[in-house]
């Protein structure tokens, strides 16, 4: 039976791993595919046409095939747009990366996923730095909700009752949203967390996400990074351990 390929898939480089002494294998985040496993073949020979390209937050578009578990990339060709980020920037976009191949399993489509990414990478490599922190909060956010990992958050998650706008709430895993004491300076009240479902329940939901995170992220990133470390099973994930350590510096 012949192997199925596929062409022209839009993609981002997530991570690479030796496989040979001239060749990689790459886990890639596909907009039709999910995270995908490919081998990729000589490339890291000085003449391979791959090394230039195959770099993390970058826009692809590639061709792969083969049946197995690890697949064999065919093609690769970069979509242009912009400059690798670097310093605070390129941390955080290892930081989604870390996330993506954490939490996904592979082989397991998210097309809107893919596309609140590429939104998130643009945010980074644009050098606003001032919208940075709402943009990750967003996509935090967003990757919960599409992997089923974050409650309603217009209602108290054990009770179901709807949130009172002037009272105070924390997101706290296992539990949910539940209501906290007013003096709890990493809570919102019921109004801010009724935003933040109301835009990312939108078709297209950055923009919204976005902007509503901005209003927050102080309060929100706390309660985030408690819920994303529960769920990857890590005390502190190893992007953000690498920033403190240079922070530290």
């Amino acid at each position: 039976m012949a192997t199925k390929r596929i062409s022209d898939e839009p993609a981002y480089l997530l991570h690479r791993y030796d496989w040979s002494e001239s060749s990689l294998i790459l886990e890639v985040f596909t907009r039709h595919y999910g995270r995908i496993a490919l081998v990729a073949k000589g490339v890291k020979r000085p003449s391979s046409s791959f090394r230039p390209i195959l770099l993390p937050m970058q826009a692809l578009h590639i061709a792969f095939g083969g049946d197995a578990e690890i697949r064999t990339l065919k093609a690769a060709e970069w979509q242009g747009g912009h400059v690798m980020p670097t310093g605070e920037a390129l941390l955080s976009g290892y930081y989604l990366n870390e996330l993506l191949m954490i939490l996904l399993a592979r082989d397991d489509p998210h097309a809107g996923l893919f596309d609140v990414y590429a939104n998130v990478v643009q945010v980074i490599a644009s050098g606003h730095g001032e919208v940075l922190q709402a943009a990750l909060r967003a996509f935090e956010l967003l990757l919960l909700r599409e992997i089923g990992l974050l409650p309603q958050l217009d209602a108290q998650t054990m009770t179901l009752l709807e949130l009172a706008p002037d009272t105070r709430y924390t997101l706290v895993p296992e539990g949910g949203l539940r209501q906290t004491h007013p003096g709890d300076r990493s809570s919102l009240s019921g109004a801010q967390w009724q935003a933040l479902q109301t835009s990312i329940a939108q078709d297209a939901p950055f923009t919204a996400t976005l902007r509503a995170c901005a209003e927050v992220m102080t309060e929100l990133k706390p309660q985030l990074r408690a819920l994303l470390n529960y769920h990857c099973g890590v005390g502190t994930l190893r992007t953000r351990q690498m920033m403190i350590d240079i922070q530290s510096l």
